[in-house]
């Protein structure tokens, strides 16, 4: 797998990071604020901030930003940080839906005056998967080209809500080791999907990435096969 690929899937999966801004009360220092992300079908980070913030504020006077998240253990697991610009997207539906799926409760406040859907815009990255796997990555080698997928993801999603639930209940036992009440798929992209079991979110990869509706399909009955024969097994 590509350390490219391996950088984006990481931070599909993560959902809260630490965004470092350029500083307007301190100037040129450097301001870090932690918070959470969506991640749009071309790898790229949403945020929704408020104007009264004081990252908000740094990125409206200068728009460099970096976005850094981690696994628990911040030393020995795998962490990814994106490098790039910030721009506002508040009339940008698609992406406004992307974020509030990802995370409903943001609903509450997103249609408050002074709420802000950003989009980081990467310009590169750092991606550290452990002991001697440190590697820098420019745009083009992170950010995957907009595919017909895109354009199918919300009736894949139906269908998978309405007729596979079975389904979804496999892979949250067999992925995550998760038994959930709930399940629900939320966001399907070209490296896999996002499953709300109960109050979680996780996260399916794919084997690799798809480009379009019949290769997600291929991927997802496969997937769910391997996870109904350990279902079976139990």
């Amino acid at each position: 797998m590509s350390s490219m690929r391996v950088a984006r899937l990481l931070l599909r999966s993560l959902r809260r990071g630490v965004l470092s801004t350029v500083s307007v009360r301190f100037a040129g220092y450097p301001f870090g604020s932690a918070l959470p992300y969506a991640v749009d079908p071309i790898g790229r980070p949403l945020i929704l901030i408020s104007n009264l913030a004081a990252h908000t504020q740094n990125i409206q006077h200068d728009a460099h930003v970096s976005l850094c998240a981690h696994q628990d253990d911040v030393l020995a697991g795998s962490r990814v940080t994106i490098v790039g610009m910030a721009t506002e997207m508040d009339d940008d539906e698609a992406a406004r839906n992307r974020y509030l799926t990802n995370f409903p409760d943001a609903l509450a406040y997103a249609s408050f005056g002074d709420f802000r859907l950003y989009r980081i815009e990467p310009e590169g990255g750092h991606f550290i998967g452990g002991f001697g796997d440190i590697r820098w990555f420019d745009r083009d080698a992170y950010i995957v080209k907009p595919s017909a997928l895109n354009e199918r993801e919300a009736d894949i999603v139906s269908h998978m809500n309405t007729d596979h639930v079975q389904a979804l209940h496999d892979f949250c036992r067999h992925f995550h080791r998760t038994e959930a009440q709930e399940v629900e798929m939320l966001t399907i992209d070209c490296d896999g999907f996002d499953v709300r079991a109960d109050d979680r979110v996780l996260r399916m990869e794919f084997v690799e990435p798809v480009a379009d509706a019949g290769a997600a399909r291929t991927q997802l009955v496969t997937m769910a096969l391997e996870a109904r024969i350990e279902s079976n097994r139990l």
